[in-house]
């Protein structure tokens, strides 16, 4: 009896970290409730990403000329396109390279600005005003010329497309971080890490990155709806994702634009994808800003 009263009382013990896990997250969910649902909108996303050819029903590539701008039938869910493709499967298909291109974005840009905003925040001084000017002379042009300049010099392609839009959003995360350090590198065990003979690097990476790391995991979640949208725009020019590549961006452009009057849903479902994406993750970002912020805890409903 005793011998099985604390094999019990040892599952019960190993089961208590994932209980209260589990509980913390069902406290957070119920406080935020349109966090929670953003966060399963996004997760559905990515599940039909990653499974886009199992859940797709046709070749996003394939052209039909015999179903060339059918309505939405039981055949063909959300209609056919002007070369008889499947809208469904190219807008599923077009889950994919959005999520690709908001994550490398978000990577290039908050990864390039959160190490401006480091070194120009801790050493100050004129390295500080050198990088802050070349932040003003960024900020300075309107972000659609400077990506739109960026991307006449690089050529319309789907990486250059990830490569001008993760430039555009250096600034703003550079200036973001830069004011996290700016108040974090005043703090007593900073100065008392510095006392005792720690390094730059150690006093970077141990001390002021871990207390900044919640507003920089904000601000990428919220700059990747941005940048979903920025590769939509850029597609819409012309200048993103080329055809034939299913990019919800590209499914608003080129010969299309001539038949959404008279077949509305090529202009619809890929503009609600668009805007269901950007949404879900905007309010995602939100729910995470107020979660990891003490500042707002005692605010959130």
């Amino acid at each position: 009896m005793v011998s099985s009263s604390n094999t019990a009382a040892a599952v019960l013990i190993s089961l208590a970290p994932r209980t209260g896990r589990w509980s913390r997250l069902a406290h957070l969910a119920a406080r935020k409730r349109l966090g929670a649902v953003s966060a399963l909108t996004f997760l559905l996303l990515v599940f039909v990403a990653v499974f886009a050819p199992l859940l797709a029903p046709y070749s996003p590539y394939v052209q039909d000329r015999i179903d060339i701008l059918v309505a939405p039938s039981a055949k063909h869910l959300l209609g056919t396109d002007d070369v008889g493709r499947d809208v469904l499967s190219r807008v599923i298909f077009g889950a994919r390279i959005s999520l690709y291109v908001g994550i490398v974005t978000v990577a290039i840009g908050t990864t390039l600005g959160t190490l401006l905003g480091l070194v120009s925040a801790y050493w100050g001084g004129r390295l500080d005003m050198a990088i802050q000017r070349l932040i003003d002379a960024m900020m300075a042009f309107p972000l659609l010329v400077l990506a739109l300049a960026i991307m006449a010099v690089l050529g319309p392609s789907t990486t250059n497309v990830m490569i001008a839009v993760g430039i555009v959003m250096i600034p703003g995360a550079s200036r973001v971080v830069r004011g996290s350090v700016l108040s974090v590198k005043e703090e007593q065990y900073v100065e008392a890490a510095r006392a005792m003979g720690a390094g730059s690097a150690r006093i970077l990476a141990r001390h002021i990155l871990p207390n900044v790391f919640a507003p920089i995991i904000v601000l990428a979640t919220l700059a990747m709806g941005r940048a979903i949208m920025w590769e939509a725009v850029l597609s819409f020019l012309g200048m993103g994702t080329q055809p034939p590549e299913p990019s919800w961006g590209s499914m608003l452009s080129g010969y299309a634009r001539q038949y959404f009057e008279i077949a509305p849903w090529n202009a619809f479902f890929p503009g609600l994808a668009i805007s269901l994406a950007i949404l879900s993750i905007n309010l995602l970002g939100d729910a995470l800003r107020d979660i990891l912020d003490p500042r707002q805890r005692g605010f959130a409903g």
